[in-house]
C-alpha cells in the first residue's frame, strides 16, 4: 500500500472511531490504538504533504446525534496539540511561566453569564456548533445560578462525574451489559439528557478551565488571576499548578502520583502560558491553539501471548470476550485478563489464538489490550453458548457487533438472577454459591424463586452429590428457613428489577409505608411512574422499570407466590433522631466498639445520616480508628480537606457517651 492509501485508510478508521465515540457514546477501539493510528497519520501528512478535507488532523468533532437545540459557537473550539515526552513540555513552556493542571475527561462545556444569571449553557458539538444544555447545566452540583459580577461572562470547563459516583450508579444496574463503561460515556449522556431531572440525578459536576471574556474586567495579564477570580465568582476551578522550566517536571510527577486517589476522570494534563497577552499573539492552526498543549501519560505496556478468549456470559444473555494471557506487571501489579469489549474490538484487534499481544492499564487502572502484534486473526466467533449450548447471534448496535445466546432457557441467564436474589442484601441465603445454584438449576431442582424454599423435596438428590453431605444438606436448609423471615426491602431488591438497587428499595418501601404490609404492598403494586418520581432519588428510567415489572402478569404471580413463602417484618421507619440529618460518612478500617461496620450503618441511618462506600467532596466524615493509614480512603480525605473520626470520636458527635462506659 502507497503512502497516500494509508493516509486515506487511516482517516477512515479514525473518523469512525471517533463518531462512535462523541456521537454514540461507544468505543470501537482503545485510545491506546487511537493515538498510534492518529500519530501516524500525522507523521504522513508531514512527510508527504497530502491532508484530506475530512482528516481527523484538521476537523476537530464530529455532528452531535439529538434532538436538543444548536447553536453556532462565537469562536471554534479547537483541540490541544499533545505529546507524551515530559521534556517535550518543558521546552514548550521555555522561559515562560505556565499552569499545569488536569486534563479532565468529560464533556467540555461554555456557560454565558448576563446581569449575574446563567443564561445559557452549551456543548462543544463539533467545535463549531454545539448542544444547548442550559437546563441541564442549571442542575449541575456545583454551578453556580447567580454570581456577583454582572457584566457578560463566558467561561469553558468540563462537566464530569466521579469514580465514586459512576461507581455508584453502575451498582444501581444489575445487568453487566447495562452498566456503563467508563465515566466518560455516562457524563456525555447525562449532559445531553432531554429530561433534566435524569442530569441532576447523576451528580454532574463542573470545573472551569478557561476564561473567555469577560467585559471591563482587568485581569493583570494572568490566567492565574482568572482563575483565582473565577473563584471569587463562585466556581469550581480545574487544579492547577503554577510551573515553570525548573520545577515542571517535578510538577508532573506530582499529578502523576496523585493518579490513584483523583476522584476526578483524567485523561492527563494540560499546559497553559500563564502570560494571556503572549499566548494569544501566537495565534492558531487550523485544529491548535499556541498558547497551551496537552500532555498525555505515556502508558506502560508489557508484551505477551494471547492464550484464549473466555466468553462472559451475563443475565440479559450478552456474551463478553474477555482475553487470557500469559501473566506481565503492568502499574504495580499482575496482569493475566483483559476485556476486549465486543466483537467489533476483537476484529479490529485481528486478534487470534497464541498471538504476541501488547498490553496496557487505560488510565492506569483498567487492563486493556493495545496492540496485537502477529495479527493472525484467526479467533473464531463461538456459533453456540459456552453455558447452554444453544445458538449464538452477532447484533449490530450503534454500529457495534456484540454476541447474543439466544436461548431463553440458558442456564447463565438463570443464574445471574438467582445469585442475586440469594446474595446478603437480598434474600441472604447463606451457602447458596454460584456454582451451587449452577448444578440445581441443571438438574432441574430449580425453576424459579419459589422452588428455593423447597429444595428439601429433593434431599435425597442433593446429599449424593459431590461437596454434598448430609450435614452440608441440613445447614443448607437451615439457611433457606432462616431466609424465610425477611422484609419487604430486601425482597424487592431481590427480585432484580432493572435499576432498582438497594438504597432505591428502601426509599420506595418508605415513600408507600402504609398502616401495615399488606397496606403498604397494595400501594407499591399500584405506585405509577408519577408518585415514584416523586421520590427523592427515583428518576423517570428507574420509575418505569419499575411498574413495567409489576405490570408483567408473570412477574406478579412470582411476587405473590413469595409472599405466601415469607414471613415479612412490618415496615418501621427506625429514624429516631436528626442530629445527622443530611450528613454524609463513610465508615472504614477495623471496628473495636462496634460489632460490624454495619451496625454503625444502621445507627447513622436511625440518626437521619446516610453511609457511603467512598470519599467524595460529599462526605462530612471518614470514620477509621487508624487516622495515620495510608489507605487510598484516608488519603482522599486530606485530600479533600474531610475529617478523620475514630470510633469513639464519633461516639461523642452524636451524643452517646452512655456506649462508652
Amino acid at each position: 500500500m502507497n503512502k497516500l492509501d494509508r493516509i486515506k485508510e487511516l482517516v477512515e478508521i479514525l473518523n469512525e472511531a471517533g463518531k462512535a465515540y462523541y456521537s454514540k457514546g461507544t468505543e470501537i477501539m482503545s485510545n491506546f490504538e487511537y493515538d498510534a493510528l492518529y500519530d501516524e497519520l500525522v507523521a504522513l501528512e508531514k512527510e508527504t504533504g497530502h491532508v484530506l478535507s475530512n482528516s481527523p488532523t484538521i476537523n476537530v468533532g464530529f455532528e452531535t446525534l439529538s434532538e436538543l437545540p444548536k447553536e453556532r459557537h462565537e469562536s471554534p473550539m479547537l483541540s490541544l496539540d499533545k505529546t507524551k515526552q515530559r521534556e517535550e513540555l518543558r521546552d514548550w513552556l521555555g522561559e515562560n511561566v505556565g499552569l499545569l493542571s488536569w486534563k479532565l475527561d468529560g464533556l467540555t462545556i461554555v456557560l454565558t453569564y448576563e446581569n449575574g444569571s446563567l443564561s445559557k449553557a452549551v456543548t462543544r458539538g463539533n467545535g463549531e456548533i454545539g448542544e444547548i444544555i442550559t437546563n441541564n447545566a442549571k442542575v449541575f452540583k456545583n454551578i453556580p445560578l447567580n454570581i456577583p459580577y454582572k457584566g457578560k461572562l463566558v467561561l469553558r470547563g468540563e462537566a464530569i462525574i466521579s469514580y465514586s459516583d459512576f461507581e455508584k450508579i453502575n451498582e444501581l444496574i444489575p445487568e453487566a451489559d447495562a452498566k456503563y463503561k467508563n465515566p466518560r460515556n455516562l457524563c456525555s449522556g447525562s449532559v445531553r439528557q432531554l429530561n433534566n431531572k435524569i442530569t441532576k440525578e447523576r451528580n454532574v459536576q463542573f470545573r472551569a478551565f478557561n476564561l473567555v471574556s469577560a467585559e471591563d474586567v482587568d485581569f493583570k495579564n494572568s490566567r492565574q488571576y482568572q482563575f483565582e477570580w473565577l473563584k471569587e465568582q463562585g466556581f469550581d476551578v480545574v487544579e492547577y499548578k503554577r510551573v515553570t522550566k525548573d520545577n515542571i517536571l517535578d510538577e508532573i510527577q506530582n499529578f502523576y502520583d496523585a493518579i490513584p486517589t483523583n476522584d476526578l476522570p483524567s485523561d492527563g494534563l494540560v499546559i497553559l502560558y500563564d502570560d494571556i497577552a503572549y499566548g494569544d499573539s501566537l495565534g492558531r492552526t487550523a485544529k491548535f491553539p499556541r498558547n497551551s498543549m496537552a500532555f498525555k501519560w505515556s502508558d506502560e505496556t508489557a508484551k505477551t501471548n494471547l492464550r484464549k478468549i473466555e466468553w462472559s456470559a451475563s443475565r440479559t444473555g450478552l456474551l463478553n470476550p474477555v482475553a487470557i494471557f500469559d501473566t506481565v506487571e503492568l502499574e504495580g501489579t499482575n496482569v493475566s485478563r483483559a476485556s476486549v469489549h465486543n466483537i467489533s474490538v476483537m476484529e479490529g484487534l485481528n486478534l487470534g489464538l497464541g498471538d504476541e499481544i501488547e498490553v496496557f492499564k487505560a488510565n492506569m487502572i483498567i487492563p486493556q489490550i493495545a496492540k496485537n502484534l502477529t495479527n493472525s486473526g484467526n479467533m473464531p466467533i463461538p456459533d453456540t453458548c459456552p453455558v447452554c449450548g444453544g445458538k449464538t447471534e452477532v447484533r449490530s448496535i450503534n454500529d457495534v457487533k456484540f454476541l447474543y445466546c439466544v436461548n431463553e432457557d440458558c442456564q447463565a441467564k438463570h443464574v445471574g438472577r438467582f445469585t442475586h436474589f440469594v446474595g446478603r442484601d437480598a434474600m441472604n441465603i447463606d451457602g447458596l454459591s454460584e456454582a451451587t445454584l449452577e448444578k440445581f438449576i441443571g438438574c432441574g431442582f430449580i425453576h424459579d424463586y419459589v422452588d428455593l424454599f423447597h429444595l428439601d423435596r429433593y434431599a435425597d438428590e442433593i446429599m449424593s452429590m459431590e461437596g454434598f453431605g448430609e450435614k452440608s444438606y441440613n445447614k443448607l436448609i437451615t439457611a433457606i428457613n432462616n431466609a424465610r423471615k425477611s422484609n419487604l426491602v430486601r425482597l424487592i431488591f431481590g427480585l432484580g428489577i432493572e435499576n432498582i438497587g438497594l438504597s432505591n428499595a428502601k426509599m420506595i418501601v418508605k415513600a408507600f409505608k402504609g398502616e401495615d404490609n399488606n397496606d403498604t404492598i397494595r400501594k407499591i403494586l399500584n405506585a405509577n411512574v408519577e408518585e415514584l418520581t416523586s421520590i427523592d432519588g427515583v428518576g423517570e428510567v428507574i420509575a418505569s422499570g419499575f411498574v413495567r415489572f409489576f405490570s408483567n402478569e408473570a412477574n406478579l404471580n412470582l411476587f405473590n407466590r413469595l409472599l405466601d413463602e415469607l414471613e415479612l417484618e412490618e415496615v418501621v421507619d427506625n429514624q429516631v433522631s436528626d442530629i445527622l440529618q443530611g450528613k454524609v460518612l463513610v465508615v472504614t478500617g477495623t471496628v473495636n466498639i462496634f460489632p460490624n461496620r454495619n451496625a454503625i450503618k444502621e445507627l447513622v441511618e436511625t440518626l437521619g445520616g446516610k453511609v457511603t462506600g467512598s470519599v467524595t467532596s460529599k462526605t462530612d466524615y471518614l470514620i477509621n480508628n487508624d487516622s495515620k493509614s495510608q489507605s487510598t480512603k484516608n488519603k482522599t480525605a486530606a485530600k479533600l480537606g474531610v475529617p478523620v473520626i475514630t470510633e469513639e470520636e464519633f461516639i461523642r458527635l452524636i451524643g452517646r457517651e452512655d456506649m462508652l462506659s
